[in-house]
């Protein structure tokens, strides 16, 4: 595969199995078994055979599903593909685990492997509503998780948290923030409950059982904005935060709109020019791979330079430090001219309140950023008569 060298690259492999199924959760899973996990990796290796010739990794996300559900055998076998893939030398190598999946033994052959990141999905401290979730785990295998991970040695360790749960207050969102912070994790990610078609929350919704209250999300929102950066954790994108210097080097890359390759079911891929995803089906996603026959994908997208940039502009503004027109245009070889809407865009939301602009800078304030997914939908198209 011919591969852009222009931008860091980074690779992602979804690990689709899960041994329960989270209540807010819609991405795509399997129950594990052991003809799954052989299924799996036979076609992984066709994955990353036919894909990953020649490239070289400036990050890598093992994503899911539950990785951790993995043995350690079986993260020694995923780790040596990614190895053999190639990897450059100052790479980032991030995991997700669940608390109730991690052990000793795991945790060795990750940091063996060459993982240097990890991320536990907490979700919560408060026991009633970690049960509201559906998660598979109690506070005290969540602590004893993080005691395990923190002492392992990984560069980096990051806690996954989420508010918006039915019947959470603010005091109760404070502490879970509050005990996450005692905890001294490198890197904070917080997310918003949302409500996704096919899950069990987004039917206790249609039923009239629970409801959804925009102003109570923006008061979730910003209590996390002033507690976390008061006690170390810097803001730097909306859900975001970390101690300085230990940002998601890999999400930083995926947000300027860096190229990437995803291995695995329903993983996506951003690759010279094309966006395009796996089927979201382990049988499908495999046979398509052993078939001989060219790939064939569940969406395919082709985009020009123009198209991403107008992407990294997008997502840059989710960035506490803004955008720069100028360095995008020089990023993707774009005259200043295509953007031409889009600054008279920026311009209008300095004018409105929402964003500063200084030194070709453009940033959302506070305000903006609560409203960040708005003014994403809004933002204009491209002059394509200049492409």
């Amino acid at each position: 595969m011919q591969v852009s060298n222009k931008r860091d690259l980074g690779l992602y492999v979804h690990v689709p199995f899960c041994s329960t199924t989270c209540d807010f959760c819609a991405f795509y899973q399997e129950r594990p078994s052991k003809k799954g996990f052989e299924q799996y990796f036979f076609a992984l290796e066709q994955d990353f055979q036919s894909h990953l010739e020649n490239v070289e990794f400036s990050t890598v996300f093992i994503g899911g599903g539950t990785p951790g559900l993995l043995s350690s055998i079986q993260i020694e076998k995923l780790c040596t593909l990614i190895r053999e893939a190639g990897l450059n030398s100052n790479y980032e190598w991030s995991v997700e685990v669940a608390p109730n999946e991690i052990t000793s033994d795991k945790i060795k052959a990750l940091l063996n492997g060459g993982v240097n990141r990890l991320s536990l999905g907490i979700q919560t401290f408060n026991q009633e509503f970690m049960k509201g979730l559906g998660r598979d785990h109690d506070v005290e295998s969540a602590l004893n998780a993080y005691e395990l991970v923190r002492n392992a040695g990984f560069n980096s360790v990051n806690l996954d948290l989420l508010f918006g749960a039915p019947g959470q207050s603010l005091e109760d969102w404070q502490d879970d923030l509050a005990k996450a912070v005692e905890l001294e994790p490198d890197h904070i990610s917080t997310y918003c409950l949302t409500f996704e078609e096919d899950t069990a929350l987004y039917a206790k919704l249609s039923k009239g059982e629970i409801k959804i209250d925009p102003e109570r999300e923006a008061e979730f929102y910003e209590l996390a904005w002033d507690y976390l950066p008061n006690h170390g954790l810097l803001q730097y994108e909306v859900s975001n935060y970390a101690k300085t210097g230990m940002e998601s080097v890999h999400n930083l890359n995926t947000w300027a709109m860096n190229d990437w390759i995803g291995c695995g079911p329903s993983a996506s891929t951003q690759l010279n020019g094309v966006r395009k995803k796996n089927f979201s089906n382990i049988d499908q996603w495999g046979r398509n791979l052993i078939s001989g026959k060219p790939q064939e994908y569940e969406e395919w997208t082709e985009l020009n330079e123009a198209e991403i940039a107008r992407d990294a502009v997008v997502f840059g503004l989710r960035m506490n430090r803004g955008i720069n027109m100028g360095e995008i245009c020089k990023r993707f070889s774009l005259p200043i001219s295509i953007f031409s809407q889009i600054n008279r865009f920026l311009d209008l939301l300095v004018n409105e309140g929402l964003a500063e602009y200084q030194e070709g800078n453009y940033r959302l304030n506070r305000e903006g950023r609560m409203r960040c997914d708005g003014i994403a939908k809004e933002m204009p198209e491209l002059d394509r008569t200049i492409i």
